[in-house]
This record gives structure tokens, sequence and C-alpha cells, in this order.
């Protein structure tokens, strides 16, 4: 997580030409800055900017999601269900995005367990390396439905983060769920 993303290393070019291949498997690439990442929901023509306080990791995080659950992640992508808005949130900063907020409502950066959902959620890391990746995908199905529930317009994008954020936090912490694909909203996920 402490890891930034940064565009002069050769294993975070390959990264995004990854991110790249599995969302456009038929379009060829023609440049780690080039205006065709805007299709994706970036901010402009070189995504490099706009990982942030997230860094590295929401690569990752959005590199899984297109590669382990690819039907929700094109579903996603291409704004597909639903009654949308006609000002979207920008999907790659959307994902960009919840990776931060998972970093700050697991607590990541903390020493010592703070709250009982980090506590939570480190037990599920400990049996299952994937386990964050894993709620990440969660999360950003989650951040759609609410998105659609609410006919969100991309205004209300910290609001209906909040309202995920709130959704994750209440499922994490029912008995049952001892893993993430026991929370309800994985069912979200295909």
């Amino acid at each position: 997580m402490k890891v930034y993303f940064d565009a002069s290393r050769p294993d975070h070019q390959e990264a995004l030409r990854a991110l790249w291949a599995a969302t456009y498997p038929d379009q060829e690439l023609h440049g780690l800055i080039s205006d065709q990442w805007k299709e994706m929901g970036w901010q402009g023509k070189d995504p490099s900017t706009d990982f942030r306080g997230a860094g590295f990791i929401s690569l990752e995080n959005l590199l899984f999601f297109a590669k382990t659950f690819s039907t929700s992640f094109q579903r996603l992508l291409r704004k597909q269900g639903g009654k949308r808005a006609d000002w979207e949130y920008p999907f790659a900063v959307a994902g960009v995005n919840i990776t931060f907020m998972l970093m700050q409502m697991l607590d990541l950066e903390a020493t010592k367990p703070r709250t009982f959902v980090r506590s939570v959620f480190l037990q599920m890391l400990s049996d299952n390396e994937w386990a964050f990746d894993l709620l990440y995908c969660v999360a950003f199905v989650v951040m759609d439905k609410q998105w659609l529930e609410r006919n969100a317009t991309y205004m209300e994008f910290n609001d209906v983060l909040k309202s995920t954020r709130a959704q994750l936090e209440r499922e994490l912490l029912m008995d049952d769920v001892l893993q993430i694909e026991e929370m309800p909203s994985y069912s979200l996920l295909s």
C-alpha cells in the first residue's frame, strides 16, 4: 500500500498495459500516454496522474477486477444496466477512490487495529491473501448499485461512496460473514 505509482518503473508500465489489454482485448493501445485512456474513465491522457494517495495498489485492484470478474467489470465500465445519469462517474478514477476508501475504512496504515472492522478484515486476510482485492470488487459493484438506486449524478459521488462504506462495514460485521465470499453483496459479482 505504500508503493506509489511510478510511471518510470517497467513493472508499473507493464501493469498499465495489462489493464488496457484486460479491458480492451481487441483494441491496441497507442501508448502509455494517449487519449485512449479517457475511454476507461481516467481524467486525462496520462493515467499515472490519477493514482494520488491510493498508489499502485489501486491499479492492481482494477487489474484484479478486470481479470477475475470480467463480466461485472465490463458492465460497470460500459455503464450497462439501470437508468444511468447524464453525467456519470469516471470508471477508472472511481476505482482509485474505492481503493482509497477501503484503505481508510480498514485503517490499514495503523500499526495496531483500532476498529473492529479492521480486526475482522485482518482475520479474513490471514485466511485469504486475495481478501482485499475481493472486497474491492464487492465495493465497486455495491457503489454502482447505490449509484443507480439514488439516480445519482457526478456531484453526489462522495455521498454514494460514504453509503457504500457504511454498507460494507455492516456486512463485514455480520455474525455469519467469515470471508468476503459470504458477504451478501458478493452475489452481485459475475
